[in-house]
């Protein structure tokens, strides 16, 4: 007997049989694909400026940056994520009852409004304000875009799908870091104005398909307004979802991965530039010849070429996703979906400890490497299986609620990460004190701006920015804090696991009840 459409959209924890790699690429309809396309053109224009916050935050006034400290782009950060994670949850249903293309219209004028705020006001309060409306309307845009690829993909291609969709998204997360990269060389504002740009073609790629299954939500409506169905309010229908165990400690035990994945994107972008000599990559590469016009933008290198820039490091993480996810994907496909994101939230962790140990350039790059890996095996996979244990007239809502966990570690790493990485590893911070050994009063360090306490202590020492650069990483204890960060993933790790274990045992149980 041939599948129908309802089994190929089954409610389960459990894993269905998946096509193979290219006989899923080729099941999948255009909407999909122009789906990942609205997907790649936001997530651009959202990468393009989250990528660069913390330097920009951290960055000297005289720079053009906000001469903020490590705490301050944290609090900011903080309430970002508060924002961004917690808004879908409501409005994932709100998507399932008004329209996924309503809300992804609604979200692409919220989001433009977001970028202007952030290049018109420079200033602390300027950027937390365009800070929480992009996250508003990033929050509005998460759930409509996601259920839209629920609904155009099945339980065969699912795996493959999601994997695709994911690397779709991050040619969009590559390119938003090299065209900030370019950008804020010019002026930092020019990075927001650009990305406004950016985000509005949205508005064209919604013009070009219909929303699936529209036909079918107009009648379930109806139905709700006549009286036939009775639905709860949309607040306690979400709690009453929320009340599943499997999706709790869904929530709580990936959080941890999402911490990770943030301490990377916040945290990392900090370390390379105050630690990592990214120069040596570019003589290896290039030689004594140096790189053309060509490299110098697609690897986000300053303008000389002579060094790549910290969010140009960062970026390989999305090139590497880029190229090869799908065939990650299909590799993940063959195997349980709680399996593949514990190994996959190892993978991570382990690129932490490297991160931690090392501040050679190339044995960052072996770290991120790993970080990528793990990175495509985990976060399709996690998509993939909140869309799959989703009842059918909820997938929007579910997915919503797939941000809780990105909001728990995103929340957690916002603050904290920021704040340890200031107190343990900060180089301005670090310099701040030396200077006190150098016969500078409290009064005359407190007076030089913040992101050029470095440059004062090179002037006061006499000695080289690189030469400096080795003893204070040599005095001080930096792998302290990625140590730390990556114990939690390792935790998280063991945790899924197990969840594994236990989720298919219940679906075992629930299969053989059935049958009797």
């Amino acid at each position: 007997m041939s599948e129908g459409k309802d089994d190929l959209h089954t409610t389960s924890v459990k894993d269905v049989k998946q096509l193979g790699t290219f006989a899923a690429i080729a099941s999948l309809s255009y909407v999909f694909w122009v789906c990942g396309g609205m997907e790649m053109v936001e997530r651009l224009a959202f990468y393009g400026t989250r990528q660069v916050a913390g330097l920009y935050g951290t960055d000297a006034a005289s720079n053009g940056g906000l001469g903020l400290v490590e705490a301050q782009v944290g609090i900011i950060m903080s309430v970002w994520v508060i924002v961004q994670t917690f808004v879908p949850v409501f409005t994932g249903g709100i998507s399932d009852r008004i329209g996924y293309k309503e809300t992804i219209f609604a979200s692409t004028v919220v989001k433009i409004a977001g970028y202007l705020l952030m290049g018109l006001f420079p200033t602390f309060w300027g950027f937390m304000a365009g800070a929480v409306v992009l996250a508003f309307g990033t929050g509005i845009f998460k759930p409509g875009i996601q259920g839209t690829i629920v609904k155009a993909t099945n339980r065969q291609n699912s795996s493959i799908a999601w994997g695709v969709f994911y690397q779709t998204v991050n040619i969009g997360g590559f390119l938003g870091p090299v065209v900030a990269a370019y950008m804020r060389q010019l002026e930092w504002a020019y990075v927001f104005y650009a990305c406004a740009a950016i985000i509005s073609l949205n508005f064209l790629l919604l013009m070009t398909y219909k929303e699936v299954d529209k036909e079918d939500r107009l009648a379930h409506r109806a139905k709700v307004k006549s009286g036939e169905i009775t639905e709860k309010p949309l607040w306690r229908d979400s709690l009453s979802e929320l009340a599943n165990p499997v999706l709790i400690w869904y929530i709580v035990l990936f959080s941890g991965f999402w911490f990770m994945l943030y301490i990377f994107w916040d945290i990392g972008p900090l370390f390379f530039r105050d630690w990592v000599d990214t120069s040596v990559i570019v003589r290896d590469v290039w030689g004594d010849a140096g790189p053309s016009d060509f490299a110098i933008r697609f690897f986000a290198m300053n303008n000389e070429g002579t060094r790549i820039m910290p969010e140009g490091m960062v970026n390989l993480n999305s090139l590497l996703i880029m190229l090869t996810c799908f065939l990650v994907a299909g590799f993940g496909a063959r195997f349980k979906a709680a399996n593949v994101m514990a190994v996959g939230t190892f993978c991570a962790s382990g690129a932490l400890v490297i991160f931690g140990g090392f501040n050679y350039a190339w044995l960052i790059v072996l770290g991120i490497v790993s970080f990528s890996i793990g990175e495509m095996l985990a976060a399709p996979k996690a998509s993939e299986y909140i869309g799959n244990i989703a009842p059918p007239q909820k997938k929007a809502m579910y997915l919503g609620f797939s941000q809780l966990p990105l909001a728990i570690g995103w929340m957690s790493e916002g603050f904290i990460g920021f704040y340890l990485y200031g107190e343990l590893a900060s180089k301005e911070q670090i310099s701040r004190k030396l200077l006190l050994t150098h016969d500078l009063s409290a009064e005359q360090i407190a007076a030089v701006p913040n992101g050029e306490a470095f440059q004062k202590l090179v002037d006061v020492t006499g000695q080289s920015a690189e030469m400096l650069t080795q003893q204070l990483y040599a005095a001080n204890n930096i792998g302290a804090v990625w140590y730390l960060m990556a114990s939690v993933g390792i935790v998280s790790a063991v945790g899924l696991y197990a969840y594994g274990k236990w989720t298919y045992r219940i679906a075992m149980i629930k299969e053989e009840e059935a049958t009797v």
